[in-house]
């Protein structure tokens, strides 16, 4: 038994493991999936920043990366398909990543929306071209390669916003 496909995991109804991975009908019904996904975890990230720290974030992170690497390893197999792009879990579970440091993002009066909105279009960014070698975590095993590469696209927006407020510092 790996942690990428546990065994508890493997017993449960196709359709529950199919919805959990496609966050039900946005990845399934809705055009470019991951966008969608990415959006929905906008929304969870603003729900998890807003009272946690940056170890708060990093735990919940870490739990719900696991249990997406689980998920999207076993909606690979249900599916037949490898890295399914309507498997949107990985992308709403990063989400809070791209916003590590959140008080340090809001430094110099950034309101909330424009953090979350530049996150986004960040991380779609590095999400759709896989730059700095992201592209080759998409090929590790099962569900790792789904999430990790995410995990990766994520933590390269943190460093991007973190940059663009220090850069912006050094000017204003």
């Amino acid at each position: 038994m790996s942690f990428a496909r546990p065994g508890w995991l493997r017993s449960w109804p196709t359709a529950l493991v199919v919805n959990l991975a496609t966050l039900g009908p946005l990845g399934r019904k809705l055009p470019a999936p991951g966008t969608w996904g990415s959006l929905a975890g906008v929304g969870y990230a603003a729900a998890v920043l807003a009272g946690m720290g940056t170890w708060g974030v990093l735990a919940i992170s870490a739990v719900a990366g696991g249990l997406a690497v689980a998920v999207c390893g076993e909606a690979e197999v249900r599916l037949g398909k490898r890295d399914p792009g309507e498997v949107v879990l990985d992308e709403f579970v990063v989400m809070p990543l791209c916003f590590l440091g959140w008080a340090g993002l809001l430094a110099g009066g950034w309101p909330a929306w424009a953090v979350l909105a530049a996150g986004f279009g960040v991380f779609r960014f590095f999400d759709i071209l896989k730059p700095l070698g992201i592209s080759r975590l998409q090929r590790l095993p099962g569900g790792w390669g789904v999430v990790v590469d995410d995990a990766a696209a994520a933590l390269a927006t943190c460093v991007v916003l973190h940059a663009a407020v220090w850069a912006w510092g050094l000017r204003g």
